[in-house]
């Protein structure tokens, strides 16, 4: 037996290429985009390690050209999930007891894969899949992937580091046992080390999961599920089981094995699971651990002493960047009237600059949205929005599907602080900007704070710091992730653990320990070196 005592160091955060014209990584990029686009393929379920054919298809598109077919998929039955679930469980009995080293090793060994043999394919398959233009791939799909798998494996240490003190006659020891039965993860669209993390936080706990991934972003997760396998990951740890969210979701919570949900994606179906757990927890063996991200309508506010270019800027990056379509995107903005005609004029300029279009060239800053419903849903609020006396489209305002899913970055300006775009998510490139008077900061603070039921992201803009600050503390349960002087998107792993409250969110923290704590189960232990012989206490012996 090694009974050596690891140590592992706080590592890196994985650097960002540039991918400049000529430079290596863009070469193999062009290449490998290419050989995906040309070349369809196939994505069956992974169950126990199998590779599962149904009868039952559908098939992958590119969102900024769906006529082209990136590759035909199978989906599960009400048998697949069952047998996935039985797969899981299996698996659960030789990971559970595996050393977390050897856990930590497999996820270690992911990241480098994608870090090298396999970074092209993974920017590939989100660009080409998920309409990520090259910085917003490699930002996902490579580096915040791989700064999950190498972060995780150090926080685990420190995690197992945490024992409790022992006294006289006596030895006290804590063992961080994995949850009993299997993790349900049903991974989002947006973020390709979203899906990852998903499953292997828990993983390297010891759990093992059945995992739904989002039918608009099987071909990057697919992949995801290859790497972990060459990594050494054992049969049935994950199970990669496409298909209906509904059957899947009914079939998996149904199960008396059900020992937590990871979950990111819309408030309606978190609600939905978490409304149905409760309905079976007498059923459970566990009372099931619910971990969600969902929602958010995410703020940047300005303080009359801002400076109205790095406003501009980083509001049009944190509103438009992958279309709008992160958790943090920013969505409605407080802006001081003395600052708005230069803000505005800004934001125009960046706007007409700005280009739009398909991912396979670079120069194109916008790419389009992920699908039909979300193209039909942003044009519905900007209809809304066109119609209405309280509001003014003032950039963009357009689109067009005919042959990709493109929608204008558009910015609308209200005179109503309740306006329906100021209040609801709409996941898509739409901003609303409420201008305030100037001497009313201290009234259109309490507006943001109570406008939204949401609370993920929110930044402050000011060069008066003592503002800022006070800004900061007047919001603090607006947002759980703020930012100062930023757009309020792009936390880094390590740097700036994610998660929100309110309609947002549970607040585990993805990127830090408090995720993978939620995880784990607990098992305190206590060895008596000399028992007791008496009953009766020393006062009663004469």
């Amino acid at each position: 037996m090694n009974n050596a005592i690891y140590n592992f160091l706080i590592p890196a955060n994985e650097p960002i290429l540039g991918y400049k014209k000529g430079s290596k990584g863009r070469v193999l990029l062009e290449a490998e985009l290419n050989r995906q686009r040309l070349n369809p393929i196939e994505i069956p379920l992974i169950i126990g390690g199998k590779e599962i054919r149904t009868n039952q298809t559908g098939q992958v598109r590119m969102p900024h050209n769906h006529s082209q077919v990136l590759a035909t998929y199978y989906k599960a039955t009400e048998k697949e999930v069952n047998l996935a679930i039985d797969a899981a469980l299996k698996a659960h009995c030789i990971w559970a007891d595996l050393s977390w080293t050897v856990r930590a090793a497999i996820l270690l060994k992911a990241a480098e894969l994608i870090s090298g043999k396999y970074r092209a394919v993974m920017n590939a398959a989100t660009m080409l899949g998920q309409s990520k233009n090259i910085y917003q791939s490699e930002i996902d799909a490579v580096c915040e992937t791989i700064d999950f798998l190498k972060f995780n494996a150090y926080f685990a240490s420190r995690i197992y580091e945490m024992q409790p003190s022992s006294a006289f006659n006596q030895l006290n020891k804590m063992e961080f046992r994995p949850l009993e039965g299997f993790v349900f993860t049903v991974s989002p669209f947006n973020f390709t080390s979203i899906a990852s993390n998903l499953n292997m936080a828990p993983v390297m706990m010891g759990n093992t999961t059945v995992w739904k991934p989002a039918t608009t972003s099987l071909l990057s997760n697919y992949y995801l599920m290859k790497i972990f396998q060459e990594a050494g990951l054992p049969d049935g740890v994950i199970n990669f089981v496409p298909g209906s969210g509904a059957l899947i979701g009914k079939t998996a919570l149904q199960s008396p094995d059900l020992a937590g949900i990871h979950f990111t994606g819309s408030n309606e179906i978190f609600n939905f699971l978490w409304s149905e757990v409760s309905k079976h927890l007498p059923h459970y063996k566990s009372y099931p651990r619910l971990v969600g991200e969902t929602g958010g309508k995410n703020f940047v506010f300005v303080h009359p002493s801002a400076t109205a270019k790095e406003v501009a800027v980083n509001a049009y990056r944190g509103a438009f960047e992958f279309q709008g379509q992160k958790c943090s995107a920013v969505s409605r903005m407080y802006v001081p009237v003395s600052l708005w005609a230069e803000i505005k004029n800004e934001l125009l300029r960046i706007g007409e600059d700005a280009r739009m279009g398909d991912i396979n060239d670079p120069m194109n800053f916008i790419n389009a949205v992920i699908d039909e419903a979300s193209f039909d849903n942003c044009l519905n609020y900007i209809n809304f929005a066109e119609k209405s006396e309280e509001a003014e489209i003032i950039l963009g305002g357009n689109g067009n599907k005919s042959k990709g899913f493109f929608v204008e970055p558009t910015i609308i300006v209200t005179s109503n602080p309740k306006f329906k775009t100021m209040v609801e998510e709409i996941f898509g490139p739409i901003l609303t900007i409420f201008i305030y008077d100037d001497n009313k900061l201290e009234e259109t603070i309490g507006l943001c704070n109570t406008t939204s039921p949401y609370g993920l992201t929110g930044a402050v803009f000011s060069r008066d710091r003592v503002a800022a600050s006070n800004i900061c503390e007047q919001l603090r349960y607006a947002a759980g992730n703020f930012y100062i002087n930023d757009k309020p998107t792009g936390a880094i792993v390590g740097l700036q653990p994610f998660g929100g409250s309110r309609a947002s969110g549970t607040n585990d923290k993805a990127g830090g320990e408090f995720n993978l704590i939620r995880w784990i189960s607990p098992r305190t232990i206590k060895e008596t070196f000399q028992p007791a012989s008496e009953y009766r206490y020393d006062y009663m012996i004469e």
